[in-house]
């Protein structure tokens, strides 16, 4: 026995993505092509086609990118609309608080200065007019004395006021009492030239008298009067609820894109890998047999299964996911450069951490990946052997050996699976602490950004956006690389398939036998099945209608190829080979095939009711037919026994039938075909003695008219031969009938006494 490790599928899978999170497929091992560039060209040629399709999909790739990239900064506006609106609003509260404690006080201060010099003038006015009179001044010239006192007195009390209130500070606390109530104000613009002068007036009031919770730089109060100019010292919420609304339309088109692009995709990969399964099926039609003899069944269902499931799988969800990732990279790096440049570079500056990081996991997660698919097809293998086999190894007592080798290549399954495994996932958090580390980067210095007004809190939240999405799209990528490697290899072995020298086609003149009665030639046939290995040299042969020719020889004499060249399975490398004096090649290989039927050692059945099976041997048989083509194999009474009858499903082994219950139905098969010759390989070997004498009786009857070909190596069946043909190394070293040749003691007479030993069957 021997392990058959099963066909897997590349790692990553289809959209690239393993286990371990984003970049955990990067260190599986990758199947690489011989020849990536030719291969990956003739792949591209399947595509040539749909060109038009492929471009729609990466037109629909652009949209949704380009809407998916545009909700960053939309949200960014959208917030800096409410800081800016928040901020606008507490700057009017704010102001109008100060006016409100401000104003008051104001008022008094200049009531006092007015108080003061009133009192002052009233002073002086009144010590002139007491100095005037008591000189007996006249009264025109006391009151002229009084104006020029009251002045004098006037401009000393300005002149001592000033060294504590200039007189531009007098002037800023008149206006200012009398500015308008911002607060009262419904004009954006009114309440920002409102704003702008109240802070200009402040700054010209003395220390005393300004209020010291409201201090504003110059270029904050610019940036205040823009906010209370767009937002009226009030929370946009209309404008933010528009922006949510174009949000929720933004993310809807790119869904709405993203799905066009890949029912496009999928269409256009499904009708491409169609073509090529197609394709490739026919290719498998018209291969020699010497094709199947030299290439393992299951290497041949591998390349026709999962190696076009993984370029359908590629096509559908590869491709699209790359063009998508490409899109994102370029948009993501350009949206960063709008908002900072600087910031940017810090996102760029991450871009080879994280190359260092893949490519330290990828070099020990390889040889860990490695050995997981090696004990996994190992692991494989010695199941199926044990479950196939489970009868034999109980026989033998060999249940402790076959679970000790399971134990052992479990745990070397579990040692290297859990070391793959933890490597996947450590890449991930790996992964996002380098991203963390360029997160800290922006946000330190986009928060000093902020402090100076170069960027908004919404913009720097965008671009926290974008650079946390922009490592996606690069794992991805080189995820998606992996990918393709293992899809251009796994398109390499079908490719090798296609390439394939095909069997020689059939004349363009064939000839078609009317009423075929099976006289058959061989005339100097040579054949080899390797150049340097001669098999048949010059083989010269002549069978009639009726005769019944038995093959004879050991293991690799021959007998199978004398069959295979009838039906030309094989070409003959020369001579030519007849078939009612026309030569095999100038008949169709399908029409010279229906000439034949055959009853081999390996039975062959397919899924289906046992009818089906026995009506395969003839195209629109009747149930009559059937039933009578059984009778004749006798094989009617054990298909009534059966809880259906004829229609009993087989299952895809016909294992819920007996072995010599399933030699019977191909026996049945071929007699229901009734065709000109017949070959019987080993027909009766499967079936007990009993049913072997009955089924000769019944053979006899077929046989008669036509030309048998049996195939034995049990030489009691073929006593009545009309002819033996003993071989032995491709070349017939004895013929004549039974009795000729157990007469001339020769390579037949020891074959038959080796097996026969001791006992006088003539």
């Amino acid at each position: 026995m021997s392990n058959h490790k099963q066909p897997t599928r590349p790692a990553g899978g289809p959209g690239g993505m393993g286990h371990g999170g984003p970049g955990g497929a990067i260190g599986r091992p990758v199947q690489k092509a011989k020849n990536f560039k030719g291969t990956l060209k003739r792949l591209s040629g399947y595509l040539k086609p749909h060109t038009f399709q492929l471009a729609m999909v990466f037109f629909f790739a652009l949209l949704s990118t380009a809407f998916t990239v545009l909700a960053p900064r939309i949200s960014g506006d959208s917030i800096n609309q409410l800081t800016d609106g928040l901020i606008a609003k507490h700057i009017v509260s704010e102001v109008t608080k100060a006016q409100d404690s401000m104003v008051p006080a104001l008022t008094g201060r200049l009531n006092q200065i007015e108080t003061g010099r009133e009192q002052a003038q009233e002073q002086a006015k009144a010590a002139v007019r007491a100095e005037l009179e008591e000189k007996g001044a006249a009264q025109d010239q006391i009151e002229a004395a009084e104006q020029q006192a009251a002045s004098a007195a006037g401009k000393a009390f300005d002149k001592q006021l000033s060294q504590t209130v200039l007189p531009e500070q007098q002037s800023a606390m008149r206006e200012l009492v009398q500015l308008t109530r911002i607060g009262d104000l419904t004009g954006a613009e009114e309440k920002a030239e409102a704003v702008e002068r109240f802070a200009s007036l402040t700054k010209l009031l003395p220390q005393s008298g300004r209020d010291q919770s409201f201090q504003i730089s110059d270029g904050d109060l610019q940036k205040y009067l823009g906010d209370i100019r767009e937002t009226n010292g009030a929370i946009p919420f209309r404008a933010i609820g528009k922006t949510l609304l174009l949000l929720l339309l933004i993310y809807l088109f790119s869904a709405l894109f993203t799905f066009l692009m890949r029912y496009i995709m999928a269409g256009v990969s499904q009708i491409t890998v169609y073509g090529l399964r197609k394709e490739l099926n026919g290719k498998l039609s018209r291969l020699p047999l010497q094709y199947y003899d030299s290439h393992p069944s299951g290497d041949i269902l591998s390349r026709m299964t999962n190696d076009i499931d993984t370029i359908s799988g590629t096509l559908q969800q590869s491709l699209t996911q790359l063009a998508l990732s490409v899109c994102q990279i370029l948009g993501y790096i350009i949206m960063m450069l709008l908002y900072s440049p600087v910031l940017t570079l810090i996102v760029l500056c991450t871009l080879p951490l994280y190359i260092g990081v893949t490519m330290l996991i990828a070099s020990h997660s390889q040889k860990y990946y490695k050995a997981q698919q090696k004990y996994l097809g190992k692991l494989s293998g010695h199941t199926e052997e044990m479950f196939t086999g489970h009868i034999i190894v109980k026989a033998f007592g060999r249940e402790k050996e076959s679970v000790e080798t399971f134990e052992q290549v479990n745990d070397d399954l579990y040692e290297a699976g859990w070391k793959a495994q933890f490597m996947s996932g450590v890449m991930y958090p790996l992964m996002n602490f380098v991203s963390n580390l360029g997160y800290v980067m922006i946000s330190v210095i986009g928060g000093i950004f902020v402090t100076k007004s170069v960027l908004n809190i919404g913009d720097i939240t965008a671009f926290i956006q974008y650079s946390r999405s922009f490592s996606m799209p690069i794992i991805q990528t080189a995820n998606i690389a992996n990918i393709i490697q293992s899809t251009v290899a796994c398109a390499e072995r079908v490719f090798e398939i296609l390439d394939e020298e095909e069997e020689i086609p059939d004349a363009e003149d064939t000839v078609n036998l009317i009423d075929p009665k099976g006289n058959i030639r061989f005339d100097h046939v040579k054949f080899r099945y390797q150049e340097s290995a001669p098999l048949m040299e010059d083989m010269n042969l002549d069978f009639r209608q009726g005769e019944t020719v038995a093959i004879v020889g050991p293991t690799g004499a021959g007998k199978t190829t004398l069959v295979n060249l009838l039906m030309r399975f094989y070409e003959i490398n020369a001579g030519a080979i007849t078939f009612d004096g026309v030569d095999i090649r100038r008949m169709a290989r399908g029409n010279l095939r229906k000439l034949f039927g055959m009853v081999l050692q390996e039975t062959w059945l397919f899924h289906g009711t046992i009818e089906e099976n026995i009506a395969y041997g003839k195209e629109q048989a009747t149930h009559e037919q059937v039933v009578a083509a059984a009778k004749a194999a006798h094989a009617d009474h054990f298909i009534r026994s059966l809880p259906d009858g004829y229609q009993t499903v087989l299952n895809e082994e016909a294992s819920n039938i007996s072995q010599g219950q399933k030699q019977l139905l191909t026996i049945a098969r071929a007699i229901l075909a009734d065709p000109a010759v017949l070959i019987l390989d080993e027909a009766t070997s499967s079936v007990d003695t009993r049913t072997e004498v009955l089924i000769q009786k019944a053979m006899g009857a077929l046989m008669r008219d036509r030309t048998n070909f049996v195939i034995a190596h049990r030489l009691s069946t073929i006593r009545d031969a009309h002819l033996i043909l003993v071989m032995d190394h491709g070349t017939i070293v004895e013929t004549g009938n039974h009795r000729e040749l157990m007469e001339k003691n020769g390579f037949y007479a020891n074959l038959y006494n080796s097996q026969f030993a001791g006992a006088n069957l003539e």
